[in-house]
């Protein structure tokens, strides 16, 4: 068994720091808000806030990721018709992390990111949602057909609400 550094009493826990690097970007490679490793009696539990609670300075990934847009969308709204409840379209629901304006393209004029019936695969861009001057892509958690878009272009949304349906 290895010796404590000098300084160090016995049953202190040495931090790797490499491990948390790597345990950090992991978080950020699959978009994940926290993860627990153990070995032993070690464990190390690394935890970021979900990119809607985050600071700015702090978003700017979330940023990179986003389309390059300098101001919401001036997109005409479309009447897609009453919304459809999630269980009728069986498959996994999308649903929005936070409060904003839901947008269907990039930019005004601009194709849909996806419509009903496209075959998406884990990560693609389903819409964004705008929340504070952020445009925050909204991504398919996995593959499959979009069975149902349930907002339309330009209609605020709540947290938790469902805005698609995949199967």
């Amino acid at each position: 068994m290895a010796q404590p550094p000098k300084g160090a009493k016995i049953g202190d826990m040495r931090i790797d720091p490499t491990l948390v690097r790597e345990l950090a970007q992991l978080l950020t490679d699959n978009e994940l808000t926290e993860i627990e490793v153990e070995d032993g009696d070690r464990r190390i539990k690394v935890k970021r806030e979900p990119a809607a609670l985050i600071a700015a300075p702090s978003a700017a990934p979330a940023l990179a990721a986003a389309p390059a847009l300098t101001g919401p969308p001036a997109h005409a709204k479309e009447d897609l018709g009453a919304p459809v409840a999630e269980e009728d379209a069986g498959g996994t629901s999308i649903k929005s992390p936070m409060v904003g304006t839901a947008y269907l393209s990039p930019q005004p004029g601009a194709a849909q990111f996806v419509s009903v019936g496209d075959t998406v695969k884990a990560g693609d861009t389903l819409l964004i949602v705008e929340a504070m001057k952020v445009m925050n892509p909204i991504t398919a958690p996995e593959g499959g057909v979009v069975k149902k878009l349930l907002v339309s272009d330009g209609q605020p949304v709540e947290f938790d609400q469902p805005l698609a349906v995949i199967g």
